[in-house]
């Protein structure tokens, strides 16, 4: 087991329970851990939630803390992932001025060659959406900040383990 930072992807399994976000970040916040990216959202499993947080920390580290978020009383199952075993993705949405859209040729090769979707357009400002890597991201980002954005969000990773995932058999089990 490797006492080298690397990045993970923790998948966090929980009730649905006010102050546990606080309390899981609260175990980062005492090791010194930065969390990269934050993500709930519905799981799979009816009313259960999932966490998705993204830190950069050995496994030796990584091990403890997954003991330590599991110790919490609303946590299900809690599980870390290395990059190549699963997909991921994020989101970013890009507001910019709508003259840029008519007046700048190489906008429109920018839009085109990233894959950026348009997902509305108006007289003061249109908006784009970028879906795919955090590194896609960026650079979309780093080449549309030449003509000014006026505003910029980027989601918190999404992932899918790329082995099927032991919580939802054991927690069809439990259930029965």
């Amino acid at each position: 087991m490797s006492t080298e930072k690397e990045l993970f992807t923790v998948s966090v399994y929980t009730e649905n329970n006010i102050g546990l976000l606080n309390r899981i970040s609260a175990i980062f916040q005492r090791r010194h851990i930065n969390i990269e990216s934050l993500n709930t959202s519905p799981s799979e499993i009816k009313g259960v939630s999932r966490f998705t947080i993204v830190v950069y920390v050995s496994e030796v580290n990584m091990k403890k803390i997954i003991g330590q978020i599991e110790k919490q009383v609303e946590v299900i199952k809690a599980y870390y992932h290395k990059d190549e075993d699963t997909i991921y993705q994020v989101s970013g949405l890009f507001k910019i001025k709508s003259d840029l859209l008519f007046e700048e040729r190489q906008i429109q090769n920018i839009i085109k060659e990233s894959g950026a979707r348009i997902v509305t357009v108006n007289k003061e400002f249109f908006v784009l959406e970028k879906t795919g890597k955090k590194e896609e991201v960026e650079l979309l980002y780093r080449e549309l900040s030449v003509f000014g954005i006026m505003q910029f969000t980027r989601s918190g990773r999404i992932s899918v383990t790329k082995d099927e995932m032991k919580i939802s058999t054991m927690l069809a089990a439990f259930s029965n």
